[in-house]
């Protein structure tokens, strides 16, 4: 369940995709928060929001916050 598993938001690629992983597992390139939101949801999270993934102790973000979308 994605709910016990680390999430990690990588660092901004060159056209400022961010990588997103569960666990283990990649589940998608994020453009902006709405995008981590829609991943989390697909990914069994339902009661995620922006502000949820912006504050969450579960979410690492890596090369900059949720406000950092830039290489």
């Amino acid at each position: 369940m994605v709910d016990d598993q680390p999430v990690v938001i990588y660092p901004p690629a060159s056209d400022g995709g961010r990588r997103v992983r569960v666990g283990a597992r990649f589940i998608g390139m994020a453009y902006g928060v709405l995008d981590v939101v829609e991943f989390l949801r697909l990914a069994g999270l339902e009661e995620v929001d922006d502000d949820w993934v912006r504050q969450s102790e579960l979410v690492e973000w890596r090369g900059g916050g949720p406000g950092h979308w830039v290489p």
